[in-house]
């Protein structure tokens, strides 16, 4: 199961970083190639479901539907793609995100991780995939970075 981890220490409370993380509609702002957000249902953090729209390199959409599997406020928000009927199920069996907020002095470290079970062949592509996600977890960092706080470098674990 490729499991990432970026952490990075942002110039802001968690106060300030929560109302982003927690929010679907922000996640253009912040998440790479989310073009936008549709289908918010829900009011409580807990619970919600949204859909993701993800641009392609060729500029193609690629809709992705997600819900919040747990939220505590100012401290983590977990959230699981939808996947079955989906492209995505032939893929994959699973797949989580959770970010945490810690305080740390005026500043907070923010933990993404990436869980993903992997299905059938593809789990021969394991490596990519934890590469690939790597990535992604590494600009969404630096995304809501932009909004939240000071740059510094993302630490990669495995």
């Amino acid at each position: 199961m490729p499991r990432v981890v970026r952490r990075r220490r942002l110039g802001a409370s968690p106060g300030d970083i929560w109302p982003v993380v927690s929010d679907p509609y922000h996640l253009p702002r912040w998440w790479p190639r989310t073009t936008r957000v549709e289908n918010v249902a829900g009011r409580d953090p807990e619970g919600r479901r949204w859909t993701q729209v993800l641009e392609t390199r060729d500029g193609r959409g690629i809709r992705a539907d997600y819900r919040c599997v747990t939220a505590a406020r100012d401290q983590r928000y977990a959230f699981e793609q939808l996947l079955d009927g989906t492209p995505f199920e032939g893929i994959l069996r699973s797949a989580r995100t959770e970010i945490r907020l810690e305080p740390a002095d005026t500043e907070t470290e923010v933990t993404v991780v990436s869980e993903q079970r992997l299905k059938g062949l593809s789990r021969l592509g394991s490596p990519m995939m934890r590469r690939a996600t790597g990535r992604t977890l590494n600009d969404a960092l630096v995304g809501l970075e932009r909004g939240a706080g000071d740059p510094g470098p993302a630490e990669a674990t495995s």
